[in-house]
Formats: structure tokens, C-alpha cells, sequence
């Protein structure tokens, strides 16, 4: 084969090559476009040390506050003492990022970056540095605002999180380690990732080491889509899963921290749970969507609303319950005062109930009681297909409980005691027929398939669950 005809047959395999090169990522224009509204943020607390007590540097303070919670083992902040001099200076505390959010000042970043912060210094790519004010943080999001005096600064553009894809490129932008402007990429790796009460996460591979804290992430249309707030590591380190606040989330946050420095929530009393695929069948719901509401508390806009323990809320103003963690974002979202509706699904049947949504930092939980000795009831022998002993409860154990009925149990073995039942369990309800007596209790076991699983309402202490007794056919 000649030179020519070898240099020919090699031209489809470059070309190949070169087309694949051009259809990686380029990261180069986006990192010009928004890195001029990436900042550093450094944070001081002015703290009282006896002279020569040392002083972390900022990086390996930040590495243990964000990723151990605890400071440097061996070098415990130090109380002040009488009689001695202190040290009153400005103190190093720790690293973060933030991000330009408006022209005029306002910089977004997560709230553990400023927490405990005496001051907070801001340095923006040209250099220049300035003294910021806290404006608001909220710990439940990670979500706080600073200002600084300045003008004319390069905002972020925010992106849309229903266009955000899993699998896509993001880049993130921050200062690791005090590193500054260190650009990382990787992919979205899952969206609505349920690992706060509050925020379903993003989690994407991109590298995210202590100091990224606050920095955004960023679209291929370079678009903050997120903020970077947390990692899962077992070494402190990056391991390659990390996580990042959606932008929708958190700019509302910010929007009230702007205006009052605070966040208002809505709340509606009530302590939920997941709903099992095997719960969920059993009592007819169909699949496992909805909350299970373990508990309600005493004069809480739940209680007033007329929910129930072992309630399930499937929608709330509409909206589907899909996980648990989905019914206090949408009620924590709602402002108090609110008529809202939920669709709440009770012993096989689904009604409609309004409620009310009471204002989070305005109640409190009813702080819970010790129960007073009673003397023990009557035992009955009905439920030994099942595994159970139980009594009628007495009128000062109903109070206690604040049930209308139930039966206690006495013992639980076999079966019962397979499914985790025990000795002074409260049974409200079997194969959803509510039980308000041993006289129902033996009624409604005496219907029960005993080929099929039985669900079982019951409560233990101020917490109401389902269990799933399998007894041993006939």
C-alpha cells in the first residue's frame, strides 16, 4: 500500500476522533461567564484565649466543623479565665463560597458557612474585599443571604430544576480547601434526593470538598441550578457523591430573608412515617404513596382539622403525597393562616378534610407526660390465633392516651410477636375495623382471612404504626 493510500485510509479514524473531541464538554466559556459572580468567604469570631494558645488554620477548621462537627481533636476552644489576659483579636474561623445573587450586593451562600461568624469578609474575583452583614439564615434549608456595599457586581442567572435532567453536565465553582475559583464538573447524578426534612437534593459526582460550601452549580447554559451544601463521605473527604440545594428552594428561602430576615413556615401538629408496600396493599390503599400520621398533637391545627393517628395523607392542597418527606415541604411552604385541604385515606376510605396551617415557630410539642401506674385490667384470652392477649382499657388509660378506644396487650407471641407487637401496645384498629373494645377486638378477629396478612393499628407510647400479623392457617 502506498504512503498516500495508508494516509487515506487513516483520514475516517481522525475524523472520528476529532468528532468525538468535539462532542466532549467545554467548560471554558461558562467558567468566563459565571465565575466573575463566584466569591470567597471568609469568616472570623472573635474569641478569648489565653496567650499562646495557637490557632487552627482556617481549612483544617473548616474540614472538621463542616464534616466531624467537632473542632480539631486535641485543641478545645478555650473558655475565658479571671485575671488573665485575653486575646480579644479577630479570630480565622472558616472557609466558604457564596455566589452574586443581585447587582446591588445581596450574595448567596449556605447558612453553616456563616454560623457562629462575629464578622464576614467577602472577596470577589477582582480582589477587593468588603465587610458583609448577615442578612438572614435559615439552618432547616443551609440557605443564609449576605450583603456588601457595592454595585454594578455580575448576578448569576438561575436556571429551571423541571429542565434539569439526570445525567447531564454541571460544573461547580468554589473555594476548597482556600483554593479559590477551582472549577469541578461531573453529572446529575439523581434529583429529589430525600436526605433533609425540608429539601429534596440534588446529587450529582462533581467534586465538592470543604470550602465548595455556599458555591453554585451550574447548567451547560451556565444557569445556577443549585447550591453546594453537603457530601457523603466515610473519610471527610470527597468520595463522589455530593449534594446541592435546587435553586427554586432556596431562592425562596432567600426572598424572606431579604424582606424580614426570617422564615415563616407552616406547620400542622402532626408526627409522620412511611408507608410500607405491604402496609399499604393490606388496608387497601394500593401502593405506597401518602404520610402515616404516627401522632397528632393535642391542639394542633391537625388535631382541630380532625386527623387521627394512623391517618395516611395521600394530597395535600392538591398536590400528591408521593413520599413522606413530601407532606412538610408543601405544609412548611404554606403560609400560616392558609385554608388548605388534604385528602386523608381512614380504615379503606379516602375523604376530603380542611385544616388551618398554624405557624411553625408559634407552637410548640406538647411535652409528653409520664404515664401514672394503673392497675392491671382484666385479661382476655380472644386473639390466640393471632398470636395476642389483650384487656379493655380503663377510663384513666384512655385519658392518658387520649383515645376514645382500644385494647391493651397483654402478651404477644407467635405471630403477633413476630410482626413486633408487645406487652402494653394499644391496639385501635384490625383489617381496618376500628376496635373499641375486647368485645369488637374478638369481632373483628373472628372475621379476619387467617390465609392472608392482617393489618394491625396500633400505638406505643405517643406513636401510632401499622404492623402486618401473618398467622398460621387453619
Amino acid at each position: 500500500m502506498s504512503a498516500t493510500a495508508g494516509a487515506m485510509a487513516l483520514l475516517p479514524a481522525a475524523s472520528a476522533q476529532a468528532q468525538s473531541v468535539r462532542n466532549l464538554p467545554d467548560f471554558t466559556d461558562l467558567v468566563e461567564q459565571v465565575g466573575p459572580s463566584v466569591v470567597n468567604i471568609r469568616t472570623l469570631e472573635r474569641v478569648s484565649q489565653r496567650p499562646g494558645a495557637g490557632n487552627m488554620d482556617e481549612e483544617m477548621q473548616e474540614f472538621f466543623r463542616r464534616f466531624f462537627g467537632q473542632p480539631l481533636p486535641g485543641m478545645p476552644r478555650q473558655a475565658p479565665q479571671p485575671n488573665r489576659p485575653q486575646n480579644e483579636e479577630p479570630q480565622a474561623r472558616g472557609l466558604g463560597s457564596g455566589f452574586v445573587l443581585t447587582a446591588d450586593g445581596f450574595i448567596m451562600t449556605n447558612a453553616h458557612v456563616i454560623d457562629g461568624a462575629d464578622e464576614v469578609i467577602v472577596t470577589l474575583t477582582d480582589k477587593r474585599e468588603f465587610k458583609a452583614k448577615i442578612i438572614g439564615a435559615d439552618k432547616r434549608t443551609d440557605v443564609a443571604v449576605v450583603k456588601i456595599e457595592a454595585s454594578g457586581l455580575p448576578a448569576v442567572k438561575t436556571g429551571d430544576l423541571n429542565r434539569l435532567r439526570v445525567g447531564e453536565w454541571v460544573m461547580a465553582i468554589g473555594s476548597p480547601f482556600g483554593l479559590e475559583n477551582t472549577v469541578t464538573a461531573g453529572i446529575v447524578s439523581a434529583k429529589q434526593r430525600d436526605t433533609g426534612e425540608y429539601l429534596p437534593f440534588i446529587q450529582t459526582d462533581v467534586a465538592i470538598n470543604p470550602g465548595n460550601s455556599g458555591g453554585p452549580l451550574i447548567n451547560m447554559r451556565g444557569e445556577v441550578v443549585g447550591i453546594n451544601s453537603q457530601i457523603y463521605s466515610r473519610s471527610g473527604g470527597f468520595m463522589g457523591i455530593s449534594f446541592a440545594i435546587p435553586i427554586d428552594e432556596a431562592l425562596r428561602v432567600s426572598e424572606q430573608l431579604r424582606t424580614s430576615g426570617r422564615v415563616t413556615r407552616g406547620r400542622i401538629g402532626v408526627q409522620i412515617g412511611p408507608v410500607t408496600k405491604d402496609v399499604a396493599e393490606s388496608i387497601g390503599l394500593g401502593r405506597a404513596q401518602g404520610a402515616l400520621v404516627g401522632a397528632v398533637e393535642a391542639g394542633s391545627p391537625g388535631d382541630k382539622a380532625g386527623l387521627e393517628a394512623g391517618d395516611i395523607i395521600t394530597k395535600f392542597d392538591g398536590k400528591p403525597i408521593e413520599r413522606s418527606g413530601d407532606l412538610p415541604r408543601l405544609v412548611g411552604n404554606t403560609k400560616p393562616g392558609t385554608r388548605s385541604t388534604m385528602t386523608v385515606f381512614r380504615r379503606g376510605t379516602a375523604r376530603e378534610m380542611p385544616i388551618t396551617i398554624g405557624e411553625f415557630e408559634a407552637e410548640a410539642p406538647v411535652a409528653r407526660r409520664a404515664p401514672e401506674p394503673q392497675e392491671k385490667p382484666r385479661s382476655s384470652a380472644a386473639g390466640q390465633a393471632l398470636g395476642l392477649a389483650v384487656s379493655e382499657l380503663t377510663d384513666a388509660q384512655k385519658r392518658e392516651l387520649k383515645v376514645r378506644g382500644g385494647v391493651k396487650v397483654d402478651a404477644a407471641t407467635e405471630a403477633a410477636a413476630r410482626a413486633g407487637l408487645r406487652e402494653g401496645d394499644v391496639i385501635l384498629a384490625i383489617a381496618n375495623a376500628e376496635v373499641a373494645s375486647v368485645k369488637e377486638f374478638e369481632a373483628a378477629i373472628a372475621k379476619v382471612d387467617r390465609s392472608k396478612p392482617v393489618n394491625v393499628l396500633f400505638r406505643r407510647g405517643e406513636w401510632a404504626q401499622y404492623a402486618l400479623i401473618r398467622p398460621a392457617a387453619r
